[in-house]
Formats: structure tokens, sequence, C-alpha cells
């Protein structure tokens, strides 16, 4: 660090990351200070600049650096705090930069028996609340079930094609470097899922081929019930197997029992059957179910329920530490339960780090013209319950139109509302009436005219919603 550096931070004066202190006679202040920066994102105490911003900077003595070892030996757990000296031109002087570097699996920190929190550029002692939640934070991250070993577990024990997979995807969309290499031992290394030469849970979770009877909580049930409750079941299913795997089978389920909503492409009035809910909506949320679920209870699992007038999918677990249910529809941060896995699921592209995933799941069925999802939290589990704007038929229409039906709807593009024999008039090859009220009657079914009157007064109109 250089003076230049140093003025340049000056300028921009006092703030959530910086402060001044003008001599080493204010180090406990600093310390202080310090311990906020420690405990939210890092920062700098700059020792030999006024409050007014001089870099007067101070003589310093092997006591001087004696002093600060000795205000840095005052911190639990040790402080990361590097310590830099800027000389003075044409002085004997020197600027002390204090360096809080950022260690999340540390917090929180104390100072002299206290902890301490930086709001704008005050700093304060941080309220008992906030402290316990992050003791419990710190607990969490070094206790967790994804990152204890998997005892009996090799690599045998794992999908290896699933790991050159990950390794190809993450390299496709630039999370992983091309030099990653092929060796399942090296890439598990790499994506931190071995310690000390011995797989972690989270390995098993994400590429595991073996479950039961040690990992019965690798689970995913779906069901497709009929009506709006469990009494009966149009489909049920489960399975074992790892995360990606998972994924997968929830996404065919989907595929299967969602109904199918059909659109007309302008212009060329070719018919697009879409599925009720948007895929990377449902996808989404399936993502975060696998990567935030509480693995540490091995009768919980991942579930997926259509009922007809809802889709819901919930997990094992509560929200992380902090967040509650309103927040999921705002920014927040991102607080993965299981960060190994959530990271590996990030590499392969599915899903961001930056706590907008609920956020994305809103807009996109929001957009989709439906209500916005609900999230919820009860009984030990997250759920997130998406709702229709119409009903969910227990059927899935797919049908494809005739040239001579698309031609009907072009011609009723053209016009607010037409009789039958003015839409006879206007077609190429005109049918006879009959089979034109038949073509009529099946395009209504579909959803995509509608009809105003009754016999040879009714008229015909295109439903203006369905061409997008």
């Amino acid at each position: 660090m250089e003076l230049t550096d140093v003025a340049g931070m000056v300028a921009g004066g006092e703030s959530e990351t910086l402060e001044f202190k003008k001599s080493t006679a204010q180090l406990p202040r600093a310390a202080e200070t310090l311990c906020a920066f420690l405990n939210a994102g890092g920062g700098t105490v700059l020792i030999g600049v006024t409050p007014e911003g001089a870099l007067t900077g101070q003589q310093v003595a092997d006591s001087t650096l004696q002093d600060i070892a000795n205000t840095l030996r005052r911190f639990e757990p040790p402080a990361p705090v590097e310590i830099k000296r800027i000389n003075v031109p044409n002085t004997d002087r020197q600027i002390i930069a204090l360096q809080a570097v950022p260690s999340g699996d540390s917090l929180p920190f104390i100072y002299d028996g206290r902890p301490y929190q930086r709001t704008g550029s005050t700093t304060s002692i941080m309220p008992q609340e906030r402290y316990q939640q992050l003791l419990l934070n710190r607990t969490h991250s070094r206790q967790r079930w994804e990152n204890l070993p998997a005892s009996g577990v090799s690599l045998d024990d794992l999908d290896q094609e699933e790991i050159l997979r990950t390794v190809r995807s993450g390299i496709s969309v630039g999370r992983l470097p091309e030099s990653t290499g092929s060796n399942p031992v090296d890439v598990l290394d790499r994506l931190g899922l071995r310690a000390r030469g011995e797989l972690l849970n989270a390995a098993v979770v994400l590429f595991g081929t073996r479950f039961l009877p040690d990992y019965p909580q690798c689970q995913l049930r779906m069901a497709r019930f009929k009506g709006i409750d469990k009494s009966e079941f149009l489909d049920n299913r489960q399975t074992h197997s790892h995360g990606f795997q998972l994924l997968d089978e929830a996404m065919l389920f989907l595929q299967r029992h969602l109904p199918v909503a059909g659109r007309i492409q302008p212009g060329i009035f070719e018919r697009v059957d879409e599925p009720l809910f948007p895929l990377v909506a449902l996808r989404e949320a399936l993502v975060n179910a696998i990567c935030h679920r509480d693995y540490a209870h091995p009768g919980g699992g991942i579930s997926l329920a259509i009922y007809d007038n809802r889709l819901e999918i919930w997990s094992e677990g509560t929200l992380p530490f902090g967040l509650r249910v309103e927040d999921l529809k705002h920014d927040h941060p991102s607080r993965p339960r299981n960060p190994l896995i959530a990271d590996v699921f990030y590499r392969r592209g599915l899903f961001e780090r930056w706590g907008r995933g609920t956020q994305k799941i809103i807009e996109l069925c929001v957009r989709a013209g439906h209500p916005e999802p609900e999230f919820v939290e009860q009984a030990g589990a997250v759920g997130v319950r998406f709702l229709p704007s119409g009903y969910i038929a227990p059927h899935r229409v797919a049908h494809d139109l005739t040239a001579r039906q698309r031609e009907v709807l072009h011609i009723l593009a053209q016009k607010e509302a037409m009789p039958l024999r003015e839409i006879r008039a206007r077609m190429s090859a005109a049918p006879s009436d009959r089979t034109l009220q038949q073509d009529l009657a099946h395009l209504k079914t579909l959803g995509l005219i509608d009809a105003e009157g009754r016999g040879r007064g009714a008229t015909y109109n295109l439903v203006r919603d369905k061409i997008e």
C-alpha cells in the first residue's frame, strides 16, 4: 500500500469499512472498530489520520508495534488483521493501516469480552440477539451434516460419470476452470467434498449410488392427487438417488402430470403446448429444496405434490438462521444450509448464489399470469405452493391443428368477430358447413376461439390472450 492509495481511501471519508485514528493513543477505540469490521465484511482502520482526513502519521517504535500486538491478542477468536506501514514523505512518521480480513466461518468476534458492530461510520456494541444468532451460525458452519465424514463410503460408491458431467457443465458455463481435469478424486478435492482423504456426506448427496440403509434422507416423494386433498392418488412414486438424478426425476414427473396450456404463435398460427407453470420456476424451487433441506433428519425428504388446485414442493428443515418467510419475496442474503452441496449446483449452472432464487420464482409465475407463489414454514419443513390462474385439469391438452384449422385462426385474426358464412367465404378451399362447424367447435374446446349467439346468428372471435 502506497501513500497515494491511502489518500484515495481518505478522500471518501469515514464509512462502514473505513475509520481514522490520529494515533495509537486511541488504540482501544480502533480495536472496537476492527471488531465491528470483522463481524461484517471487513474494513480498515488508518492510524495517523486526523478526523478531518489529514495524513499526519505518527512515530512508530518497537513499543508501538508491541502495543498493537498486545491489543490484537484480546480478540476472540484470534483476529485476522493485517498490519501495514506507510511512510509519510519528508518526515520520520508513518501511517499504520490495520486491515480486518473477512472471515465468515469465525463470526462473531469479540474484543475485550464484547462484540461490536458497524452502522454507517459509527461503532457500537452488538445487541445480544444478533450476537447469539452469529454464534448459532458459527456452530452450524463447523458442525454441518454435509461436512461430516461419509463412513464406509468409497469412490466406487459414487456415480463417476455424474462427477465428470459436473466438470463438463461447470466448464461450459464458466464456473469451473478448463484445467479442472477428469480425475474423480482431484475433482472431489477441488469441490471440497473430501477432507483428510475421506469422502464427506455432501459427496453422497451429490453423486452417491447406494442410499439404503445408511442414507434414507436422499429421497424424493412424488404424487398426483385426484381433487384437492390426499384422499386419492392418480400417481404415487418415490425414489432414492443423488441430487441431480432426483432433480431429473422430479422434472419428468412434472412434465408427465402438469396440464398443458396451448397458445398460438402469431403470423404462422402454429399451436405451441407449454406446461401450466413455468418449468424454470419449478426447477428453481426443486433445486432450492435439494440444497437447503436439513439432511441431519434421516426420516425426512423432498416431496412434490400436484393437486387439482395447486402444486406444492416441500423439504425437511426450517429457514436459515435470521430469515423469515416474508423475506423470501424481497432481496435477502443467500444462506444455504448446505454450502458445499449448493456450491456444486451453482457450478453446474443450476442456480445463482445471490439469494434471488425465490424472487425469480415469483417473477416467472406472475409473468405467466398466475398469482404469486406462497412460501410456507410449518412443522419443521419449508414449502412453496404454486397457485394457478385456473383449475388444474387431470388431463393434458395436446392436440395438433390441421392446416384448415390454422387458416380459420388466421381469418379470425383479421377482424373482431365473424359469422360462419363470412369465415367460409374467406377460406381458400371452403369445406361444408358441417365440417367447418366441427372445426370451430374443436377450436373453442381448446380455448382458442369464443362464440356469441346461437345457430346461424352466432359469431366467432379469436381469444386474444392465447396469441403471444
